[in-house]
């Protein structure tokens, strides 16, 4: 009898799942990460460059991302114009040697996202300098005034994290970034003491010795270096821009329960133990405003099984957003163990979308998407894209939606049939109006804003070219505001004949 109740539960989640994933959110987190340090743009024309981007652009876009984290910082350098750090050896192939003709790859990728309604997250690795000891550091190159702030580690060399002239640096850097360009967040990735070198220790003997003092263990004195780094940072985006997000992508796996009985049922790598980074502890503390966990393995992994890891990242969000770091190759490449005719998209997109705290996705690597590996660009517009999605609310930053739209009419134009409207009025940046939904209905149907599949455009303009055919049916069409935080205004409609 127990055996049976057993499958039965078993047939209810698997069913659960599956249902789970049929249902369309009308606000899902939907990303992808183009990064820069592979190299896959190193070298390129202006013009060259430029049409990669955009031919990327645009085949994310068709393929429902609303979001873009694009990696503006790999090596201490930059890929836009700083008076900071030298220009990247990822662009020019030369650290510190300005494009030419001169441009600006951030500054160009945020206007061209914002153009498709998409979220321009800048990519900055806080501690990294050389990815190779093989590589040459630029005359201007803040290593070369202050060697004393870094340290070298296997192959590689990195600010020392332990010095407050390091976080100084860094928070510059970030506060340029801020300051200058118009993003939506700023973000880092897994890479904080680097990854352990079997048999090499890390070389902060002397830091440990200057600044050490207090700690029980060197393990928690490194925890507290990059806790006053995250802190630090989170405090210049807020007085800077509060509308600008923070957030971070860590490595997989917090803590295996063999060091912590809370930690996941994982034999992995550990944030908190290998890598120094409390992610716990900043999202409690409220330093950081997302996590995307890097979950690159598969379902059924014997060490690090997806299913395990996204199940206890579900439960362990300490009230800041989730969402998942999927591997496009890995799911593509293994089937799902319960049905080995399939890869694992289906089921993995099941299980996100199953949990109420987890709200979104991110796609590594974009590239993949693009060129479609594995049918799982095709999947995502067919199926679990199918409808447009808003970014989630961020509610502790701001839940003050704008005012609704004024002056909705519709008129015709030598462009066309036209709906027009006003933009509200707005007495604070967090209140203005960025981007509006434009929403369809039949003429007689229920208005029902929280069903997606009647989102017809998002658009940063204030009218919408209406597809009039015969001018016999009608139609209802809605209007909503969003704000910088997606907060989203009352509606105002307007019936019309097409």
């Amino acid at each position: 009898m127990k055996l049976r109740k057993f499958f039965f539960l078993l047939a209810a989640l698997s069913f659960s799942l599956v249902t789970q994933a049929q249902n369309y959110p009308k606000r899902e987190f939907r990303a992808a990460w183009i990064q820069t340090v592979n190299g896959q743009f190193k070298g390129m024309s202006a013009e060259k460059l430029k049409q990669t981007l955009t031919n990327q652009l645009n085949s994310l876009q068709e393929a429902g991302i609303n979001a873009i984290i694009f990696q503006v910082r790999p090596e201490a350098d930059a890929l836009y114009a700083s008076k900071l750090e030298p220009w990247s050896r990822f662009l020019t192939g030369v650290q510190g040697q300005a494009p030419e003709p001169l441009w600006d790859p951030m500054q160009f990728m945020i206007d061209e996202c914002h153009k498709r309604n998409m979220e321009f997250h800048a990519w900055i690795n806080p501690y990294r300098v050389k990815t190779t000891l093989k590589s040459q550091l630029a005359p201007s190159h803040v290593y070369n005034i202050h060697p004393e702030w870094f340290v070298t580690y296997g192959d590689q060399l990195f600010f020392d994290p332990a010095l407050p002239e390091s976080r100084h640096h860094i928070s510059m850097v970030v506060t340029d970034i801020v300051s200058r360009y118009d993003v939506d967040a700023i973000h880092m990735d897994d890479y904080f003491y680097p990854y352990p070198i079997k048999g090499l220790n890390f070389p902060d003997d002397a830091s440990f010795a200057r600044y050490g003092g207090g700690f029980d263990s060197r393990a928690d004195w490194r925890r507290s270096n990059v806790n006053l780094l995250i802190k630090k940072i989170h405090e210049t985006i807020r007085e800077l821009k509060p509308w600008v997000k923070f957030g971070v992508s860590p490595f997989g796996v917090y803590r295996n329960q063999s060091s912590d009985p809370l930690g996941s049922k994982t034999q992995a790598l550990q944030n908190y133990d290998d890598l120094y980074a409390d992610v716990l502890l900043w999202a409690r503390e409220g330093w950081i405003d997302y996590n995307i966990p890097q979950l690159y393995w598969e379902i059924g992994h014997p060490r690090a099984d997806y299913q395990t890891l996204v199940d206890w990242w579900a439960r362990n969000t300490c009230n800041r957003p989730l969402f998942i770091g999927q591997s496009v190759i890995n799911t593509v490449e293994k089937a799902d163990p319960q049905n080995p005719a399939i890869n694992q998209l289906p089921r993995k997109m099941a299980l996100q979308r199953a949990y109420q705290t987890i709200g979104g996705s991110c796609q590594w690597p974009a590239s993949a998407v693009v060129e479609n590996a594995g049918n799982y660009r095709d999947a995502l517009i067919k199926e679990y894209h199918k409808y447009p999605a808003l970014i989630p609310v961020f509610h502790f930053m701001d839940s003050q939606a704008p005012d609704k739209v004024r002056k909705v009419k519709s008129v015709w134009t030598a462009d066309g049939y036209m709906l027009f409207w006003t933009a509200p009025k707005a007495k604070a940046e967090m209140n203005r109006a960025v981007q509006y939904v434009i929403y369809r209905f039949e003429n007689k149907e229920k208005v029902n804003l929280e069903d997606p599949s009647h989102i017809v455009a998002i658009t940063r303009t204030t009218f919408y070219q209406l597809p009039y055919e015969s001018g016999k049916t009608k139609y209802r069409y809605v209007v909503t505001a969003l704000d910088r935080l997606h907060n989203e205004s009352k509606s105002a409609s307007k019936k019309v004949k097409l």
